[in-house]
Protein backbone atom coordinates (compact mmCIF):
# COMPACT_ATOMS: atom_id res chain seq x y z
CA UNK A 1 0.00 0.00 0.00
CA UNK A 2 0.35 0.91 -1.21
CA UNK A 3 4.32 2.10 -1.32
CA UNK A 4 0.94 2.42 -2.59
CA UNK A 5 1.05 6.14 -3.35
CA UNK A 6 4.64 6.41 -4.39
CA UNK A 7 3.39 6.29 -8.29
CA UNK A 8 0.49 8.53 -7.44
CA UNK A 9 0.37 11.29 -10.56
CA UNK A 10 -0.76 14.86 -9.81
CA UNK A 11 -2.17 17.57 -11.88
CA UNK A 12 -2.59 21.13 -10.54
CA UNK A 13 -5.99 21.86 -11.30
CA UNK A 14 -7.14 24.25 -14.40
CA UNK A 15 -9.21 27.04 -13.85
CA UNK A 16 -9.96 27.92 -17.88
CA UNK A 17 -11.04 25.07 -20.46
CA UNK A 18 -9.46 24.53 -23.96
CA UNK A 19 -12.11 26.03 -25.66
CA UNK A 20 -12.20 28.99 -23.75
CA UNK A 21 -8.11 29.39 -24.87
CA UNK A 22 -9.38 29.34 -28.38
CA UNK A 23 -7.45 25.48 -28.76
CA UNK A 24 -8.55 23.31 -31.31
CA UNK A 25 -8.97 19.32 -31.82
CA UNK A 26 -5.14 19.57 -32.76
CA UNK A 27 -3.40 21.39 -30.32
CA UNK A 28 -1.21 19.62 -27.37
CA UNK A 29 -4.48 19.85 -24.92
CA UNK A 30 -7.08 17.07 -24.51
CA UNK A 31 -10.75 17.96 -24.52
CA UNK A 32 -10.09 19.57 -20.63
CA UNK A 33 -7.69 21.54 -21.22
CA UNK A 34 -4.33 19.92 -20.08
CA UNK A 35 -1.66 18.76 -21.69
CA UNK A 36 -2.57 15.62 -23.81
CA UNK A 37 -1.95 12.18 -22.09
CA UNK A 38 0.29 9.64 -23.65
CA UNK A 39 -0.25 6.67 -21.25
CA UNK A 40 -0.95 3.49 -22.71
CA UNK A 41 -2.32 -0.30 -21.33
CA UNK A 42 1.67 -1.19 -20.78
CA UNK A 43 2.67 2.48 -19.09
CA UNK A 44 -0.31 2.04 -16.80
CA UNK A 45 0.59 -1.88 -15.87
CA UNK A 46 3.57 -0.71 -15.15
CA UNK A 47 2.78 2.01 -12.83
CA UNK A 48 0.23 0.11 -11.09
CA UNK A 49 3.09 -3.15 -10.44
CA UNK A 50 5.48 -0.41 -9.16
CA UNK A 51 3.00 1.04 -6.76
CA UNK A 52 1.44 -2.07 -5.68
CA UNK A 53 4.91 -4.36 -5.10
CA UNK A 54 5.85 -3.19 -1.95
CA UNK A 55 5.75 -4.31 2.22
CA UNK A 56 3.05 -5.76 2.38
CA UNK A 57 4.80 -8.73 0.69
CA UNK A 58 7.38 -8.91 3.42
CA UNK A 59 4.50 -10.49 5.42
CA UNK A 60 2.64 -12.88 3.09
CA UNK A 61 4.64 -15.65 4.38
CA UNK A 62 3.29 -15.47 7.62
CA UNK A 63 0.02 -15.27 6.31
CA UNK A 64 0.41 -18.40 3.78
CA UNK A 65 1.75 -20.34 6.84
CA UNK A 66 -1.56 -19.61 9.14
CA UNK A 67 -3.98 -20.95 6.52
CA UNK A 68 -1.85 -23.97 4.98
CA UNK A 69 -1.41 -24.66 0.99
CA UNK A 70 -4.69 -25.34 0.23
CA UNK A 71 -6.61 -22.10 1.72
CA UNK A 72 -3.32 -19.84 1.72
CA UNK A 73 -3.21 -19.29 -2.25
CA UNK A 74 -6.46 -19.88 -2.64
CA UNK A 75 -7.60 -16.89 -0.51
CA UNK A 76 -4.73 -14.90 -2.24
CA UNK A 77 -6.28 -15.78 -5.82
CA UNK A 78 -9.99 -15.03 -4.17
CA UNK A 79 -8.70 -11.37 -3.60
CA UNK A 80 -6.95 -10.95 -6.50
CA UNK A 81 -10.28 -11.58 -8.41
CA UNK A 82 -11.77 -9.25 -6.19
CA UNK A 83 -9.27 -6.56 -6.76
CA UNK A 84 -9.58 -6.82 -10.64
CA UNK A 85 -13.47 -6.78 -10.53
CA UNK A 86 -13.87 -4.08 -8.33
CA UNK A 87 -11.61 -2.53 -10.33
CA UNK A 88 -12.97 -2.95 -13.53
CA UNK A 89 -16.17 -1.11 -11.86
CA UNK A 90 -13.98 1.44 -11.07
CA UNK A 91 -12.52 2.03 -14.00
CA UNK A 92 -15.88 2.94 -15.55
CA UNK A 93 -16.18 5.81 -12.73
CA UNK A 94 -13.02 7.85 -14.65
CA UNK A 95 -15.66 9.48 -16.20
CA UNK A 96 -18.97 11.11 -15.36
CA UNK A 97 -21.21 9.53 -17.94
CA UNK A 98 -19.74 9.13 -21.37
CA UNK A 99 -17.00 6.48 -21.43
CA UNK A 100 -15.04 9.04 -24.37
CA UNK A 101 -16.55 12.53 -23.71
CA UNK A 102 -17.83 13.03 -20.20
CA UNK A 103 -16.52 14.46 -17.26
CA UNK A 104 -13.35 13.38 -15.85
CA UNK A 105 -12.59 12.53 -12.49
CA UNK A 106 -8.97 13.67 -11.52
CA UNK A 107 -8.68 11.54 -8.45
CA UNK A 108 -10.50 8.59 -6.55
CA UNK A 109 -11.94 11.19 -4.02
CA UNK A 110 -13.01 13.56 -7.38
CA UNK A 111 -15.41 10.04 -8.64
CA UNK A 112 -16.76 9.54 -5.29
CA UNK A 113 -17.85 13.51 -5.41
CA UNK A 114 -19.11 13.03 -8.61
CA UNK A 115 -21.44 9.75 -8.28
CA UNK A 116 -22.37 9.84 -4.27
CA UNK A 117 -23.15 12.54 -2.42
CA UNK A 118 -24.06 13.36 1.34
CA UNK A 119 -23.21 11.13 4.33
CA UNK A 120 -21.18 8.86 2.32
CA UNK A 121 -18.73 11.35 0.57
CA UNK A 122 -17.77 12.21 4.11
CA UNK A 123 -17.34 8.82 4.99
CA UNK A 124 -15.17 8.16 2.32
CA UNK A 125 -12.97 11.41 3.49
CA UNK A 126 -12.43 10.44 7.05
CA UNK A 127 -11.68 6.78 6.23
CA UNK A 128 -8.91 7.99 3.03
CA UNK A 129 -7.67 10.52 5.61
CA UNK A 130 -7.77 7.23 8.26
CA UNK A 131 -5.67 5.34 6.32
CA UNK A 132 -3.03 7.56 5.90
CA UNK A 133 -2.18 8.19 9.47
CA UNK A 134 -2.58 4.02 9.53
CA UNK A 135 -0.03 3.74 6.96
CA UNK A 136 2.51 6.41 8.02
CA UNK A 137 2.33 4.23 11.78
CA UNK A 138 3.23 1.10 9.54
CA UNK A 139 5.49 2.81 7.93
CA UNK A 140 7.44 3.77 10.74
CA UNK A 141 7.45 0.59 12.56
CA UNK A 142 8.44 -1.18 9.46
CA UNK A 143 11.31 1.32 8.66
CA UNK A 144 12.64 1.12 12.33
CA UNK A 145 12.51 -2.99 12.52
CA UNK A 146 14.48 -3.18 8.99
CA UNK A 147 17.32 -0.64 10.74
CA UNK A 148 17.13 -3.23 13.69
CA UNK A 149 17.53 -6.10 11.49
CA UNK A 150 20.67 -4.63 9.86
CA UNK A 151 22.01 -4.04 13.27
CA UNK A 152 20.99 -7.46 14.68
CA UNK A 153 22.35 -9.00 11.25
CA UNK A 154 25.81 -7.93 12.15
CA UNK A 155 25.75 -8.72 15.36
CA UNK A 156 24.88 -12.52 14.75
CA UNK A 157 27.33 -12.18 12.34
CA UNK A 158 30.07 -10.70 14.51
CA UNK A 159 28.97 -12.97 17.73
CA UNK A 160 27.38 -16.16 16.28
CA UNK A 161 23.51 -17.52 16.47
CA UNK A 162 23.45 -17.89 20.10
CA UNK A 163 23.78 -14.58 21.31
CA UNK A 164 20.12 -13.29 21.30
CA UNK A 165 21.56 -9.53 20.29
CA UNK A 166 18.71 -7.89 21.75
CA UNK A 167 18.01 -4.57 20.42
CA UNK A 168 15.20 -1.57 21.22
CA UNK A 169 13.45 -0.24 18.07
CA UNK A 170 13.04 2.90 19.83
CA UNK A 171 15.74 4.51 18.75
CA UNK A 172 15.50 3.48 15.14
CA UNK A 173 11.86 5.28 15.57
CA UNK A 174 13.04 8.46 16.94
CA UNK A 175 16.12 8.06 13.90
CA UNK A 176 12.76 7.54 11.48
CA UNK A 177 10.39 10.36 12.86
CA UNK A 178 13.36 12.80 13.27
CA UNK A 179 14.20 12.40 9.19
CA UNK A 180 10.35 12.74 8.39
CA UNK A 181 10.48 15.73 10.55
CA UNK A 182 12.87 17.14 8.16
CA UNK A 183 11.60 16.26 4.79
CA UNK A 184 8.25 16.79 5.71
CA UNK A 185 9.27 20.40 5.61
CA UNK A 186 10.83 20.53 1.90
CA UNK A 187 8.20 21.50 -0.42
CA UNK A 188 6.62 19.01 -3.29
CA UNK A 189 9.06 16.89 -1.67
CA UNK A 190 6.16 14.28 -3.79
CA UNK A 191 6.68 16.02 -6.82
CA UNK A 192 10.51 14.93 -7.03
CA UNK A 193 10.81 13.09 -10.26
CA UNK A 194 12.94 10.42 -9.70
CA UNK A 195 11.33 9.72 -6.41
CA UNK A 196 8.97 7.06 -8.08
CA UNK A 197 11.44 4.91 -10.30
CA UNK A 198 13.45 5.00 -6.58
CA UNK A 199 10.95 3.88 -4.65
CA UNK A 200 9.83 1.26 -7.06
CA UNK A 201 13.39 0.24 -7.65
CA UNK A 202 13.94 -0.92 -3.72
CA UNK A 203 10.70 -2.63 -3.65
CA UNK A 204 12.07 -4.97 -6.32
CA UNK A 205 15.54 -4.92 -4.72
CA UNK A 206 14.37 -6.47 -1.13
CA UNK A 207 11.26 -8.85 -2.62
CA UNK A 208 13.72 -10.15 -5.11
CA UNK A 209 16.01 -10.56 -2.22
CA UNK A 210 13.31 -12.00 -0.04
CA UNK A 211 11.90 -14.67 -2.79
CA UNK A 212 15.27 -15.63 -3.42
CA UNK A 213 16.54 -16.29 -0.28
CA UNK A 214 13.01 -17.75 0.05
CA UNK A 215 14.05 -20.91 -2.92
CA UNK A 216 17.89 -20.64 -1.36
CA UNK A 217 16.34 -22.01 1.69
CA UNK A 218 13.83 -24.75 0.17
CA UNK A 219 16.63 -26.03 -1.48
CA UNK A 220 18.72 -26.00 1.44
CA UNK A 221 15.99 -27.75 3.18
CA UNK A 222 16.06 -30.57 0.78
CA UNK A 223 12.26 -30.11 0.46
CA UNK A 224 8.97 -28.19 1.39
CA UNK A 225 7.65 -27.41 4.68
CA UNK A 226 4.35 -26.49 5.89
CA UNK A 227 0.79 -28.30 5.89
CA UNK A 228 -2.73 -28.36 3.86
CA UNK A 229 -4.04 -26.65 6.76
CA UNK A 230 -1.67 -24.50 7.96
CA UNK A 231 0.41 -23.87 11.87
CA UNK A 232 -0.89 -26.71 13.46
CA UNK A 233 -3.10 -26.62 16.68
CA UNK A 234 -0.22 -27.30 19.86
CA UNK A 235 1.62 -25.27 18.19
CA UNK A 236 -0.78 -22.77 18.59
CA UNK A 237 -4.04 -23.28 20.74
CA UNK A 238 -7.24 -23.38 18.89
CA UNK A 239 -8.55 -19.61 19.39
CA UNK A 240 -5.07 -18.84 18.52
CA UNK A 241 -5.51 -20.92 15.13
CA UNK A 242 -9.03 -18.81 14.67
CA UNK A 243 -7.56 -15.49 15.50
CA UNK A 244 -4.55 -15.65 12.95
CA UNK A 245 -6.14 -16.93 10.12
CA UNK A 246 -8.41 -14.01 10.58
CA UNK A 247 -5.58 -11.78 10.59
CA UNK A 248 -3.86 -13.79 7.44
CA UNK A 249 -7.07 -12.26 5.86
CA UNK A 250 -5.96 -9.18 6.95
CA UNK A 251 -2.51 -9.07 5.69
CA UNK A 252 -3.08 -10.44 1.87
CA UNK A 253 -6.07 -7.23 1.74
CA UNK A 254 -2.95 -4.76 2.64
CA UNK A 255 -1.47 -6.41 -0.20
CA UNK A 256 -4.14 -5.23 -2.41
CA UNK A 257 -5.50 -2.53 -1.04
CA UNK A 258 -4.07 0.26 -3.70
CA UNK A 259 -7.72 1.33 -5.38
CA UNK A 260 -6.88 4.80 -4.41
CA UNK A 261 -4.25 5.02 -6.70
CA UNK A 262 -6.07 3.99 -9.96
CA UNK A 263 -7.90 6.67 -11.17
CA UNK A 264 -4.90 8.96 -10.99
CA UNK A 265 -2.90 6.24 -12.61
CA UNK A 266 -6.24 6.27 -15.67
CA UNK A 267 -6.10 9.67 -15.93
CA UNK A 268 -2.22 9.54 -17.59
CA UNK A 269 -3.95 7.15 -20.03
CA UNK A 270 -4.43 9.01 -23.86
CA UNK A 271 -7.82 9.91 -24.87
CA UNK A 272 -10.20 7.75 -27.09
CA UNK A 273 -10.40 5.45 -28.94
CA UNK A 274 -10.33 3.17 -27.42
CA UNK A 275 -11.69 4.72 -24.04
CA UNK A 276 -9.90 5.45 -21.12
CA UNK A 277 -11.68 2.93 -18.82
CA UNK A 278 -11.22 0.32 -21.82
CA UNK A 279 -7.49 0.30 -21.96
CA UNK A 280 -7.05 0.86 -17.80
CA UNK A 281 -9.57 -2.42 -17.74
CA UNK A 282 -6.67 -4.32 -19.66
CA UNK A 283 -4.32 -2.79 -17.47
CA UNK A 284 -5.38 -4.13 -14.03
CA UNK A 285 -5.99 -7.31 -15.68
CA UNK A 286 -1.85 -7.15 -16.51
CA UNK A 287 -0.61 -5.83 -13.60
CA UNK A 288 -3.57 -7.95 -10.87
CA UNK A 289 -1.99 -11.46 -12.89
CA UNK A 290 1.43 -10.17 -12.49
CA UNK A 291 1.71 -9.20 -8.88
CA UNK A 292 -0.23 -11.91 -7.92
CA UNK A 293 2.20 -14.77 -9.06
CA UNK A 294 5.01 -12.30 -7.54
CA UNK A 295 2.66 -12.43 -4.61
CA UNK A 296 2.06 -16.35 -4.82
CA UNK A 297 6.01 -17.25 -5.35
CA UNK A 298 7.07 -14.99 -2.21
CA UNK A 299 4.31 -16.63 0.04
CA UNK A 300 4.74 -19.60 -1.08
CA UNK A 301 8.30 -19.81 -0.86
CA UNK A 302 8.36 -18.43 2.44
CA UNK A 303 6.02 -21.00 4.03
CA UNK A 304 7.84 -23.57 1.78
CA UNK A 305 11.10 -22.62 3.67
CA UNK A 306 9.92 -22.15 7.49
CA UNK A 307 6.81 -24.06 7.37
CA UNK A 308 4.78 -23.06 10.79
CA UNK A 309 7.74 -20.82 11.79
CA UNK A 310 7.14 -18.38 9.29
CA UNK A 311 8.13 -15.02 10.51
CA UNK A 312 6.02 -12.24 10.12
CA UNK A 313 8.35 -10.15 8.36
CA UNK A 314 10.35 -12.41 6.17
CA UNK A 315 13.54 -10.00 6.12
CA UNK A 316 13.42 -8.72 9.51
CA UNK A 317 11.92 -12.30 11.49
CA UNK A 318 15.64 -13.73 11.51
CA UNK A 319 14.75 -16.90 9.56
CA UNK A 320 17.58 -15.73 7.50
CA UNK A 321 20.87 -15.06 9.11
CA UNK A 322 23.56 -15.64 6.19
CA UNK A 323 24.52 -13.93 3.73
CA UNK A 324 24.01 -10.80 6.21
CA UNK A 325 25.12 -8.51 3.82
CA UNK A 326 22.50 -9.09 2.01
CA UNK A 327 19.94 -9.27 4.61
CA UNK A 328 21.58 -5.52 4.98
CA UNK A 329 21.01 -4.53 1.39
CA UNK A 330 17.29 -5.64 1.60
CA UNK A 331 16.79 -3.90 4.68
CA UNK A 332 18.13 -0.70 3.44
CA UNK A 333 15.98 -1.31 0.29
CA UNK A 334 13.17 -1.19 2.95
CA UNK A 335 14.27 2.19 4.98
CA UNK A 336 15.41 3.94 1.74
CA UNK A 337 11.51 3.31 0.09
CA UNK A 338 9.58 3.68 3.25
CA UNK A 339 11.38 7.57 3.43
CA UNK A 340 9.93 8.27 0.71
CA UNK A 341 6.71 6.48 0.46
CA UNK A 342 5.79 8.66 4.01
CA UNK A 343 6.22 11.39 2.72
CA UNK A 344 4.63 10.86 -0.41
CA UNK A 345 1.04 8.73 1.15
CA UNK A 346 0.81 11.72 3.67
CA UNK A 347 0.76 14.92 1.46
CA UNK A 348 -2.80 14.93 0.45
CA UNK A 349 -3.64 14.94 4.71
CA UNK A 350 -0.76 17.52 5.01
CA UNK A 351 -2.52 19.46 1.94
CA UNK A 352 -6.25 19.27 3.53
CA UNK A 353 -4.95 20.36 6.94
CA UNK A 354 -3.13 23.65 5.60
CA UNK A 355 -5.78 24.47 3.13
CA UNK A 356 -8.43 24.08 5.31
CA UNK A 357 -6.29 26.70 8.10
CA UNK A 358 -5.73 28.70 5.58
CA UNK A 359 -9.33 29.13 4.69
CA UNK A 360 -9.95 29.35 8.82
CA UNK A 361 -7.46 31.78 9.32
CA UNK A 362 -6.67 33.84 5.93
CA UNK A 363 -5.23 36.95 7.83
CA UNK A 364 -3.18 34.88 10.22
CA UNK A 365 0.77 35.67 9.39
CA UNK A 366 1.34 32.45 11.32
CA UNK A 367 -0.94 30.53 9.30
CA UNK A 368 -0.29 32.15 6.09
CA UNK A 369 2.85 34.28 6.72
CA UNK A 370 6.63 32.90 5.80
CA UNK A 371 9.66 33.13 8.24
CA UNK A 372 13.29 33.18 6.56
CA UNK A 373 15.44 30.63 7.71
CA UNK A 374 19.41 31.18 6.68
CA UNK A 375 20.90 27.78 6.31
CA UNK A 376 23.28 26.83 3.26
CA UNK A 377 20.40 29.41 1.93
CA UNK A 378 17.86 31.26 2.73
CA UNK A 379 14.59 28.64 3.55
CA UNK A 380 11.05 30.18 3.34
CA UNK A 381 9.38 28.70 6.28
CA UNK A 382 5.66 28.57 6.92
CA UNK A 383 5.34 28.17 10.60
CA UNK A 384 2.11 26.37 10.71
CA UNK A 385 2.76 23.94 8.59
CA UNK A 386 6.14 23.11 10.17
CA UNK A 387 4.50 22.99 13.55
CA UNK A 388 1.64 21.05 12.35
CA UNK A 389 3.79 18.29 10.00
CA UNK A 390 6.06 18.23 12.95
CA UNK A 391 3.51 17.42 15.62
CA UNK A 392 1.89 14.93 13.09
CA UNK A 393 5.15 12.91 12.65
CA UNK A 394 5.57 12.99 16.53
CA UNK A 395 2.18 11.32 16.99
CA UNK A 396 2.58 8.52 14.52
CA UNK A 397 6.32 8.09 15.83
CA UNK A 398 4.96 7.78 19.35
CA UNK A 399 2.03 5.54 19.00
CA UNK A 400 4.17 3.04 16.88
CA UNK A 401 6.68 3.01 19.75
CA UNK A 402 3.42 1.99 22.19
CA UNK A 403 2.44 -0.82 19.39
CA UNK A 404 5.41 -1.55 16.88
CA UNK A 405 3.84 -5.16 16.05
CA UNK A 406 4.65 -5.26 12.03
CA UNK A 407 2.25 -8.08 11.45
CA UNK A 408 -0.95 -7.05 13.27
CA UNK A 409 -0.88 -3.51 12.30
CA UNK A 410 -0.20 -4.36 8.48
CA UNK A 411 -3.53 -6.72 8.98
CA UNK A 412 -5.51 -4.33 10.67
CA UNK A 413 -4.17 -1.37 7.83
CA UNK A 414 -5.64 -4.00 5.42
CA UNK A 415 -8.99 -4.95 6.76
CA UNK A 416 -9.89 -1.32 7.51
CA UNK A 417 -8.62 -0.31 4.34
CA UNK A 418 -9.72 -3.25 1.62
CA UNK A 419 -13.51 -3.40 1.99
CA UNK A 420 -14.87 0.63 2.30
CA UNK A 421 -11.96 1.73 -0.33
CA UNK A 422 -11.71 -1.12 -2.81
CA UNK A 423 -14.89 -2.75 -2.91
CA UNK A 424 -18.00 -0.72 -1.39
CA UNK A 425 -17.47 2.51 -2.55
CA UNK A 426 -16.29 1.45 -6.33
CA UNK A 427 -19.39 -0.48 -6.34
CA UNK A 428 -21.73 2.58 -5.15
CA UNK A 429 -20.13 4.75 -7.61
CA UNK A 430 -20.86 1.63 -10.41
CA UNK A 431 -24.25 1.54 -9.22
CA UNK A 432 -25.08 5.01 -9.92
CA UNK A 433 -22.80 5.94 -12.90
CA UNK A 434 -24.43 2.68 -14.95
CA UNK A 435 -27.94 3.40 -12.51
CA UNK A 436 -28.34 -0.39 -11.98
CA UNK A 437 -31.78 -1.09 -10.93
CA UNK A 438 -32.43 -1.90 -7.69
CA UNK A 439 -32.94 -5.56 -6.27
CA UNK A 440 -32.13 -6.46 -9.96
CA UNK A 441 -29.71 -9.59 -10.27
CA UNK A 442 -26.87 -7.60 -11.27
CA UNK A 443 -27.38 -5.39 -8.05
CA UNK A 444 -28.30 -7.78 -5.76
CA UNK A 445 -24.94 -9.89 -6.95
CA UNK A 446 -23.17 -6.63 -6.04
CA UNK A 447 -24.25 -6.42 -2.83
CA UNK A 448 -23.77 -9.82 -1.49
CA UNK A 449 -19.66 -9.23 -3.08
CA UNK A 450 -19.68 -6.04 -0.83
CA UNK A 451 -21.18 -7.99 2.07
CA UNK A 452 -19.11 -10.57 1.53
CA UNK A 453 -15.95 -8.47 2.21
CA UNK A 454 -17.20 -6.43 4.82
CA UNK A 455 -17.81 -9.75 7.01
CA UNK A 456 -14.19 -10.47 6.26
CA UNK A 457 -12.72 -7.40 6.61
CA UNK A 458 -14.42 -7.11 10.26
CA UNK A 459 -12.76 -11.01 10.88
CA UNK A 460 -9.45 -9.87 9.68
CA UNK A 461 -10.00 -6.49 12.26
CA UNK A 462 -10.99 -8.62 14.76
CA UNK A 463 -7.87 -10.84 14.05
CA UNK A 464 -5.56 -8.35 14.38
CA UNK A 465 -7.10 -6.76 17.49
CA UNK A 466 -6.47 -9.65 19.04
CA UNK A 467 -2.81 -10.02 18.23
CA UNK A 468 -2.22 -6.69 19.15
CA UNK A 469 -3.83 -7.87 22.68
CA UNK A 470 -1.68 -10.98 22.76
CA UNK A 471 1.31 -8.80 22.29
CA UNK A 472 1.06 -6.20 25.00
CA UNK A 473 0.83 -8.54 27.47
CA UNK A 474 4.63 -9.59 26.70
CA UNK A 475 5.72 -5.78 25.13
CA UNK A 476 6.44 -3.09 27.65
CA UNK A 477 6.53 0.49 25.83
CA UNK A 478 9.55 2.30 24.74
CA UNK A 479 11.37 0.02 26.42
CA UNK A 480 11.57 -3.46 24.51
Amino acid sequence: MADKVVATYYYPPMEVAAAELGHTAGSKLDDDGRNKRTGTMWTASSHIITAVIGSGVLSLGWAIAQLGWVAGPAVMLLFSLVTYFTSSLLADCYRSGDQSTGKRNYTYMDAVNANLSGVKVQICGVLQYANIVGVAIGYTIAASISMLAIKRANCFHGHGHADPCKVSSVPYMIIFGVAQVFFSQIPDFDQISWLSMLAAAMSFTYSSIGLGLGIVQVIANGGVKGSLTGISIGTVTPMQKVWRSTQAFGDIAFAYSYSLILIEIQDTIRAPPPSESTVMKRATMVSVAVTTVFYMLCGCMGYAAFGDAAPGNLLTGFGFYEPFWLLDVANAAIVIHLVGAYQVYCQPLFAFVEKWAAKRWPESTYVTGEVEVPLFRTYKVNMSRATWRTAFVTATTVVSMMLPFFNDVVGFLGALGFWPLTVYFPVEMYVVQKKVPKWSTQWVCLQMLSLGCLAISLAAAAGSIAGIKSDLKVYHPFKS
